[in-house]
């Protein structure tokens, strides 16, 4: 058995996953993944097929739900995140996975209709990232200097972005462990090719701003991850900024989550599924702005 934040999980055989919830608060997540999954799938997108999802609780006293199961390991588990040849393997994992995602942000509302349990995102207003600025400085999380310069970074960034975006289907949480992988010729550090095998965990699935989807990328893998989804027919967009509008909104969402990640929970960067970036490694990034005009992500090798 193993254990993960919201489910139990067990292998049945080399076939099946079995995912039981953890506690009766997991339940809305699995059910909410049982009405996604097979809308992600009819997609075109590389998950889990399920098998079956039980919530008359006559086997068990929570609902459970059945998985064929994907070979390999989630990205989380090699070592080297980011580092050396194992990067370059890994950015090309995250250009896979941008392509899959090209296939999901298809899926609208308005052609599939509600699916149980997803939730629209809260759609924040222009000063939303200033009250999180603001709360943090008043918490004594951030001196005024530093402040005055997030503010003025989010304007920055705001202009940059072209009005407002439509509403698709979100996996939620594009993280390292949700990402599993097979290695090709060679093996674990020596392998010479990493192939995406599946995204799994929807619990966080909504309808959303599709570059909300990349907040919880590693930000050295967001290049390659926006190269796959603008190759898959993803990233679309108009107006005087469109050379960078998606790089901009893709940034503000990292910066608001890393922001709001200071507070609540406690920051915990070493736990397996703590996605917020090192907030010094963040505000870094910010100077691939700083330039006029920039080549996209240069600053991010």
């Amino acid at each position: 058995m193993e254990s993960g934040v919201a489910n139990r999980v067990w292998l049945l055989g080399p076939d099946l996953v079995l995912r039981v919830p953890r506690t009766e608060a997991s339940v809305a997540d699995l059910v909410k993944e049982a009405a996604v999954i097979p809308v992600a799938r009819a997609a075109g997108v590389l998950t889990p097929a399920l098998v079956t999802f039980d919530d008359s609780r006559t086997d068990v006293d929570v609902p459970y739900m059945v998985l064929e199961r994907a070979p390999g390991v989630d990205l989380a588990g090699r070592h080297g995140i980011g580092a050396g040849a194992e990067g370059v393997l890994r950015e090309g994992v995250f250009r896979e996975v941008g392509r899959e995602l090209a296939r999901l942000h298809r899926v609208t509302p308005a052609g599939v209709g509600e699916l149980a349990g997803v939730p629209v995102e809260y759609d924040p207003d222009a000063g939303a990232p200033h009250r999180l600025v603001d709360g943090l400085l008043a918490d004594g999380m951030l001196d005024a200097e530093a402040a005055r310069w997030l503010r003025g970074w989010f304007d920055r960034l705001a202009e940059r972005i072209a009005g407002g975006a439509s509403r698709v289907l979100v996996h939620g949480d594009i993280a390292p462990q949700n990402l599993l992988v097979t290695p090709g010729a060679g093996s674990g550090s020596h392998a010479r090719t990493l192939t995406l095998t599946g995204i799994v965990d929807w619990g966080d699935a909504m309808w959303a701003d599709p570059a909300v989807e990349f907040a919880k990328t590693p930000l050295w893998g967001v290049p390659a991850m926006l190269d796959g989804y603008r190759e898959g027919g993803g990233a679309s967009e108009d107006g005087p900024y469109d050379s960078y509008a998606w790089e901009a909104r893709v940034l503000r969402y990292h910066l608001t989550w890393a922001l709001a990640r200071l507070k609540n929970p406690a920051p915990v960067p070493d736990e397996r599924h703590w996605t917020a970036p090192p907030a010094a490694r963040l505000l870094g990034i910010l100077r691939f702005f700083a330039s006029s005009p920039p080549e996209p992500w240069s600053g991010l090798a």
